[in-house]
């Protein structure tokens, strides 16, 4: 077990590298790509057009209009830019950029894939939520504030920790 000394710098580059990251989340996207609007468009339609395209492969007739995700022509599910997934891969990355260990070769494939991961399991939590608009309306805010947000943060955090545990301090060979 490393004493608290050991421990200090680590934990001091950890905080100072969260606190970089947070500017440049906070000067790069809150205040530049946000108000421009383009990159959140992209990322809402392209999760609406995935969602549409997941429910067609389960055999639903699932389409798009604008963000709007349609089944059998109805509206069900509107993807606006806190839902497209954004800030979680900000936070995910931002978490792995931020942890000591593990090295650049470790960190971008494990960055890239946990981002795949993030986008598939959105593509399905928006493609769910829209069934649940069919199937049980009266459920789809609950769902959407608690049950999925507890679902994917959750999903976010295992990543972490298999980050932590596994590829953050396994050591690398050249």
């Amino acid at each position: 077990m490393q004493s608290y000394s050991t421990n200090a710098p680590q934990l001091r580059r950890f905080l100072l590298t969260a606190a970089g990251l947070y500017l440049l989340w906070f000067f790069g996207y809150e205040q530049w790509l946000k108000p421009a609007g383009h990159l959140d468009e992209a990322l809402s339609l392209n999760i609406a057009a995935a969602s549409a395209t997941a429910l067609r492969w389960v055999g639903m007739a699932g389409s798009v209009a604008e963000r709007t995700v349609l089944v059998d022509g109805q509206p069900t599910v509107w993807v606006g830019d806190p839902c497209n997934g954004l800030v979680l891969y900000a936070l995910f990355v931002g978490f792995v950029l931020a942890f000591p260990g593990g090295g650049w070769r470790r960190k971008l494939p494990f960055m890239a894939v946990g981002m795949a991961l993030i986008y598939v399991l959105n593509i399905l939590r928006v493609g769910v939520l829209a069934l649940n608009h069919l199937y049980s309306r009266s459920t789809v805010d609950f769902n959407h504030h608690y049950t999925f947000t507890f679902v994917v943060y959750g999903c976010i955090f295992l990543l972490w920790m298999l980050w932590v545990r596994r590829y953050a301090t396994s050591p690398v060979h050249a």
